[in-house]
């Protein structure tokens, strides 16, 4: 299966359609008043679509199991025609479309059964998605013009004696939202943080290293003695997400928050702890620029 890990949890919802088709008005008598010989067609075909929503991943090998939260069946008569409309939701990684097209044919397959001793030329229509909500696709931002500084904090790098790993690591997540970036590499020195700050015209300023609790961790308290706004509920989100994935997560002082119009990220030195930030808070963190003032990235 493919690798979710990496995504974050959201609200998932998905509705799917089916069409089957009778051949004639008393296949849609027998089926309203309920004189089909199997049963009640209805309620047996949304009885066989629940479970086929909750055996997905059982019968589909790419499908991740995941916690149907809320399954809704519904059906429409239109002449000769039964609409059979599906929504499955779920608060999870990834999306329930295959779930809400799978549960929808486990119905109109259903009703095929059923309906077929009394009707010789019923058919099943088209099978499709017709909406789905959820995950990144659903919370598109524009970062067009955007640029980025990512700002390394490490004597050693600096000194030549390693090399830098995470700052390239967030400057390659930036790539993938089409945000160009440099990067500037400085010590673990309070003032040569605050020079870097002052100095960015970039619209985000990204710190990577000096966010944990060493003697030469001073990232955090010189970084938010300078924001104009601190921004707790992304910090709380970084936090949370590296928490999931690595105990030690909480140990890192994380910083977002808001200076002259800049977003300004403290992350962790660690390529991975950087990169998993980046995953956490990317792109839904870029609506700042719809809300505060002087941005207009609609």
């Amino acid at each position: 299966m493919v690798d979710i890990t990496h995504k974050i949890t959201t609200l998932r919802e998905a509705t799917a359609i089916a069409v089957v088709r009778t051949s004639s008005e008393e296949t849609i008598n027998a089926i309203r008043e309920n004189q089909v010989p199997k049963g009640n067609v209805f309620e047996m075909a949304k009885a066989a679509g629940l479970l086929g929503v909750k055996k997905t991943p059982e019968l589909l090998p790419d499908c991740h199991p995941l916690p149907i939260e809320y399954t809704g069946i519904d059906y429409k008569i239109n002449g000769l025609e039964i609409q059979i409309s599906v929504t499955v939701k779920t608060i999870y990684k990834t999306g329930v479309e295959v779930e809400a097209m799978h549960g929808a044919s486990i119905v109109a397959l259903t009703m095929y059964d059923m309906l077929k001793p009394i009707d010789k030329n019923v058919e099943i229509g088209t099978i499709g998605l017709q909406n789905k909500k959820g995950g990144k696709s659903s919370f598109k931002i524009n970062s067009e013009g955007l640029t980025a500084k990512v700002v390394v904090c490490s004597d050693t790098i600096f000194k030549g004696e390693g090399e830098d790993k995470a700052g390239k690591a967030i400057a390659s997540k930036l790539k993938d939202f089409e945000i160009d970036s440099t990067i500037e590499i400085i010590p673990d020195e309070a003032e040569e943080i605050r020079s870097a700050l002052k100095k960015a015209s970039s619209d985000l300023v990204i710190f990577t290293g000096g966010t944990g609790v060493g003697p030469r961790d001073v990232t955090p308290e010189t970084i938010e003695s300078m924001l104009d706004l601190k921004l707790k509920g992304v910090e709380e989100q970084m936090r949370n997400y590296g928490q999931q994935r690595m105990p030690y997560a909480m140990l890192s002082r994380l910083v977002a928050g808001i200076m002259n119009g800049k977003i300004v990220l403290a992350l962790p030195g660690s390529t991975k702890g950087a990169a998993e930030c980046m995953d956490a808070i990317f792109p839904h963190v870029l609506h700042v620029f719809k809300v505060i003032e002087g941005k207009r990235h609609d």
